[in-house]
């Protein structure tokens, strides 16, 4: 019991100079991060890392510079404007590898802030709705400190620790960060029923949160035998899972288990997962290892994109020169689904921006990173119709892509290819 104390004290054990370490997504601990920041007066060169944390980062406002920089492994919106004011940085990582720089002691974490379930009557806690590299950093971590929160839900799998490897417990009560699902636009029903038209009975699924997910989702209700490997899953799940079209009895990694390293969604999914043994929660080094993906007959990765060129060129991390989110376990997954019998990697993404500007281009904007590259590519899919690029030359992928492209841009697009590389 001595281990309680509140959040300022807890956080008191940061020093200038040190690396601390925030678990990721809907499991963000602001109340610790936000206590952090009130110390901000004491502190210089404190290095705050994480992937995407939902909520507020009072620590990456540019006036706190001279205190807290912020180093993101995938950048979320609340913190993408400390690569332009100077107080953060990108650290390109495949999602897959994020847990050995910790192991590995590339990068040395001196405090761990992670998110818990309250301690059952044997001592354990869980890491709830997002393992991801939190594992990892426990252990690499000097100092562990936790929020523990009644309403985090209690997972199954890597996330499973004992107090005893808890240095401080600050005691909160608080919902965890959710996301409502939205209607999809018929653009994204129509990407939704082509994806799923590639899909067969069987398979085993990657697919991430919002719409153009969920509106394939939707279209999966008289599959059978569905598998769940994936990087991350939200409410379009709780349907296929209920109704046994997911049960996850074809895999070939952790058969009869829906497996993920974290998890975003409404408390509609967080009641679901709450205390559900057929969800495994685990560390992303297994999940996003390509060598188990592949494992999974009829594997089908889902990913997007910001822009795709005519070649197959994947632009997932970054608007021209400026960083957006990050590499994250696209190519994890976009690899591991290609080397599996009968898998399929998918890129899908609507043709135009909400500007109206072509997301198919001739290519790729200056300064834009490849994500997933020409040779790695299978399908593209717009609501305009399938691009099949495997085994395709050059000249067969930019006829394909225009294909797909909005009508309004095909013929710009195509002929701004050709003028540039000289032939046709």
């Amino acid at each position: 019991m001595s281990k309680y104390v509140t959040a300022a004290e807890a956080v008191k054990v940061v020093k200038s100079g040190d690396r601390v370490y925030l678990q990721a997504a809907a499991a963000a601990p602001t109340v610790l991060a936000n206590a952090l920041t009130d110390r901000a007066s004491e502190l210089r060169d404190v290095e705050i890392c994480h992937l995407h944390v939902e909520g507020e980062a009072r620590y990456a406002n540019p006036e706190l510079a001279a205190s807290f920089h912020v180093n993101s492994f995938f950048i979320g919106a609340n913190v993408r404007h400390t690569l332009k004011a100077g107080n953060g940085s990108y650290t390109p990582v495949f999602l897959s590898e994020l847990p050995h720089l910790f192991r590995k002691n590339v990068l040395q974490i001196d405090v761990a802030f992670i998110h818990v379930s309250p301690p059952d009557r044997h001592g354990y806690c869980s890491l709830g709705v997002s393992v991801e590299a939190t594992v990892a950093a426990i252990e690499n971590a000097k100092i562990v400190i936790a929020q523990v929160n009644p309403q985090m839900p209690r997972t199954f799998g890597d996330g499973i620790l004992h107090v005893s490897e808890i240095d401080y417990l600050v005691e909160v009560n608080m919902p965890i960060f959710s996301h409502e699902v939205e209607p999809f636009t018929a653009e994204e029903e129509k990407i939704g029923g082509y994806i799923a038209s590639l899909i067969e009975d069987r398979s085993t699924l990657q697919m991430g949160i919002g719409s153009i997910p969920n509106a394939a989702l939707s279209k999966l209700k008289n599959h059978k035998d569905l598998g769940l490997h994936t990087e991350m899953f939200s409410d379009g799940v709780i349907d296929l899972i209920e109704s046994d079209v997911i049960n996850c009895n074809y895999k070939g990694t952790l058969r009869g288990r829906a497996l993920a390293t974290f998890l975003i969604g409404s408390q509609r999914l967080y009641d679901f997962v709450h205390d559900n043994p057929f969800i495994e929660m685990k560390e992303s080094s297994m999940v996003n290892d390509t060598a188990r993906i592949r494992k999974n007959p009829n594997m089908v990765a889902i990913n997007s994109a910001i822009e795709v060129d005519l070649t197959g060129q994947v632009c997932a991390d970054s608007i021209g020169p400026q960083m957006y989110s990050g590499v994250g376990g696209q190519m994890d997954f976009i690899r591991g689904a290609s080397l599996s019998p009968g898998g399929k990697a998918i890129i899908a993404l609507p043709s135009t921006t909400k500007k109206g500007q072509s997301r198919i281009v001739p290519f790729l904007k200056q300064g834009a990173g490849v994500v997933t590259t020409r040779a790695h590519i299978h399908y593209v899919i717009t609501e305009n119709g399938i691009a099949d690029l495997y085994g395709k030359t050059l000249k067969q992928r930019a006829e394909a892509l225009v294909k797909i492209a909005h009508p309004n841009h095909q013929e710009n697009i195509e002929r701004e290819y050709y003028e540039l590389i000289g032939s046709k």
